[in-house]
């Protein structure tokens, strides 16, 4: 994790960030764009996934199927995500065929198809894909966490869009969207592998390097602050399993509250993983609800969830109970324990060991080089590249001090939600 990263800049904005490793013959390349659900207005929810849709149904010069057969062929594997802040594509193949991937990026940043009988063939899959989700009780139960979590930020929405807009969006509206936020001024390259640097920028200064800059106009939503009171959704639906949330402001990844929150959720229930491309795991075991909750068969699995993102967000604990458990009880013994956190100092050791886990997860999860290419790109859609070079560092300062203070300004049960998912009685 230690090589040089280089950054370089174009004249049209576009950023390109470079990390030579060349103990395999292989280079992972992702190009990401600031465009995610966060700056989806009322009416388009869902439109920045449905564009990465899109971006598969080729381009005149490349139609489609075309690349993916010629990636896989050559034995890389391509992909792409949207989550809430960002847009990324990636492409990990032999380092020899890495001009594959910088040309069709560069291609179809400008002159993706959009084929109106594709764009509502493609209507078909999101609205199937939303619908999937709907029979997802966490799904469910996190949509209306998260609407109850935000008045007015799209971090309220679900990546994926609301049925209604989904039905009503259209080609030109799409169209529109993919031409306005995708431009070099936009968008981070991020490179990691078995490649000459000097050589692949003059080739990425031949494929972009007459992209114009455009004012992309993106809408840029007001942060929200603290939860205003404590809120609390029950639902029913399909399934067998009870499920508990519980979900409190969490600050945004360049808060320096966010590292000590990560410690928190490492001592609560083990170390949260950023990564979405694994890399290893780590056991939650030694975590305090684990204790107090697994090992007394109270739940079925506890684990914490606590994301890297622009704004402020939702750091949530969720817990599988076993059929007869009360809720109630379960909550208790968390709050419990949050309470303890806040008024007691954890001990040094108990800290260290803390820290240790959630570095351990880390290591795990930027090991390989698609992960440390992952990495570059993804610090810089909230912070910058050096979010990620700072993040050990940042996990070691963190004291008992800072812990207890962190526990008492987020983890306040009268600043929450509260979400439980029952199974109906008939099981549909």
């Amino acid at each position: 994790m230690n090589q040089q990263v280089q950054t370089n800049t174009l004249n049209n904005g576009l950023t390109i960030l470079t990390k030579e490793i060349h103990h395999v013959p292989l280079v992972s390349h992702w190009i990401w764009y600031r465009i995610g659900s966060r700056n989806e207005v009322p009416g388009k929810t869902g439109i920045s996934h449905w564009v990465e849709h899109m971006q598969f149904k080729g381009t005149p010069k490349y139609p489609i199927n075309v690349l993916d057969q010629a990636i896989s062929r050559d034995g890389g594997f391509w992909n792409a995500l949207t989550s809430l802040d960002w847009t990324t594509y990636l492409e990990t193949l032999p380092a020899n065929k890495l001009d594959i991937a910088l040309d069709l990026e560069a291609d179809r940043m400008v002159n993706s198809n959009f084929d109106p009988q594709e764009t509502e063939l493609e209507r078909t899959v999101v609205i199937s894909e939303r619908e999937g989700n709907e029979n997802e009780p966490l799904f469910r139960l996190s949509e209306a966490v998260n609407a109850l979590g935000f008045k007015a930020h799209p971090y309220r929405n679900q990546v994926i869009g609301f049925r209604k807009d989904l039905e009503t969006i259209t080609r030109e509206q799409l169209y529109g969207h993919y031409k306005q936020h995708y431009s070099p001024n936009n968008a981070v390259i991020a490179l990691a592998g078995d490649f000459d640097t000097p050589t692949v920028l003059r080739r990425i200064e031949e494929l972009y390097g007459d992209i114009p800059a455009r004012d992309n106009n993106t809408f840029i939503p007001e942060p929200e602050g603290a939860l205003e009171g404590s809120h609390r959704v029950d639902m029913e639906g399909p399934g067998d399993t009870v499920y508990l949330q519980v979900s409190y402001r969490s600050p945004a990844a360049r808060d320096a509250d966010f590292f000590a929150l990560m410690v928190l959720d490492s001592l609560l229930t083990g170390p949260s993983s950023l990564d979405m491309f694994g890399g290893g795991s780590i056991s939650n075991k030694t975590s305090r609800l684990y204790q107090l909750l697994v090992e007394r068969d109270k739940v079925v699995s506890i684990s914490g969830g606590l994301q890297a993102t622009k704004d402020p967000y939702l750091y949530d604990i969720l817990a599988i109970l076993p059929p007869g458990q009360p809720e109630e009880e379960v909550l208790q013994v968390i709050d419990d324990e949050i309470k303890r956190l806040q008024d007691i100092e954890v001990p040094a050791e108990e800290i260290q060991r803390a820290i240790k886990q959630a570095k351990a997860l880390f290591a795990y999860g930027s090991e390989n080089i698609t992960n440390q290419a992952f990495w570059l790109g993804y610090s810089s859609m909230f912070a910058d590249p050096n979010w990620f070079n700072q993040y050990i560092p940042n996990l070691e300062k963190v004291d008992a001090g800072q812990l207890m203070q962190t526990a008492r300004k987020y983890l306040n049960r009268e600043q929450r939600i509260v979400g439980i998912y029952h199974p109906k009685e008939n099981g549909k």
